[in-house]
């Protein structure tokens, strides 16, 4: 039995197959660990697998020992103290203990790794969060809104955005254009950079349009409930993508999506078209 690492998964079977001097074909495996590129070049995981050859090559059986043991043989013995081990309630077979503390050493040394890259995507997330601060500081320092107060946070692949101060009604805009411009400007600098989502508040604009969002698609919701379809109005900006994640969070077993009228207007519809659950 051996534990392979490789960047691909085909890699890791020829390397396994190279090792246990057998074809690719001959191999029983177990992937342990898929392979990921990770974010920004971090975290980048490698595939790992435990893998076995089905038959014993040719050229290691010394066929001049009558007493040579087949693989089918060992496999045969090895089941035969397993089973004795669960029936007569005994003590598991040497050969039993040995294969579960090789197996139990993988997953262990994969338990450390995974808590390892917990830590290590915290700390990146930590640093990526401080950057994104400065050079948000930064370009408010050169604009003529009064802006005291910057934060950002990078939790799951979103960096979350909160900006206050004295023109923070300014940053918003009438009806919201200018948080809308803002809000896209920096999904365009972010996803395109680091990869990442954004949320943005200023003071409690956001936090207010979430709420004005919860009550306009409480009718929406019975309508669906009863009919089991519907949608929204025509919604701009931010509002309807606030209304995709909230009714998503109330159907999440239905098919909820944006579309796009013939005017542009964009709009979120509920139904159990393309739902897999229903097909």
């Amino acid at each position: 039995m051996k534990k392979v690492e490789a960047p691909t998964l085909e890699e890791a079977y020829e390397k396994a197959a190279t090792q246990l001097a057998c074809s690719v074909t001959d191999l029983a495996y177990e992937v342990i660990q898929y392979p990921s590129a990770g974010i920004l070049g971090f975290l980048k995981k490698n595939a790992v697998i435990v893998a076995t050859c089905k038959r014993v090559p040719p050229d290691s059986q010394d066929t001049s020992a009558p007493e040579s043991k087949t693989f089918e043989s060992i496999e045969e013995n090895v089941a035969s103290e397993i089973i004795a081990a669960v029936t007569t309630k005994d003590e598991p077979s040497p050969v039993q203990k040995e294969k579960d503390a090789v197996l139990d050493s993988f997953f262990d040394a994969d338990n450390e790794e995974e808590t390892e890259v917990c830590e290590e995507e915290s700390v990146i997330y930590d640093e990526l969060a401080r950057l994104i601060e400065d050079e948000l500081k930064e370009l408010f320092s050169y604009a003529c809104f009064a802006i005291d107060v910057v934060e950002v946070d990078v939790v799951d692949n979103t960096a979350l955005i909160f900006i206050d101060g004295d023109d923070a009604a300014l940053l918003i805009g009438k009806e919201g254009y200018r948080y809308n411009a803002l809000s896209y400007m920096l999904f365009n600098w972010l996803h395109t950079k680091y990869e990442l989502f954004i949320k943005l508040e200023i003071a409690e604009f956001l936090t207010s349009q979430q709420e004005m969002i919860r009550n306009y698609i409480k009718p929406v919701i019975e309508n669906v409930e009863k009919n089991g379809r519907g949608k929204t109005r025509s919604l701009d900006g931010i509002l309807v993508q606030i209304a995709l994640e909230q009714l998503r969070e109330a159907f999440p077993n239905k098919y909820v999506a944006i579309k796009t009228g013939k005017a542009g207007n964009k709009f979120v519809v509920i139904n159990e078209f393309n739902n897999k659950s229903h097909a």
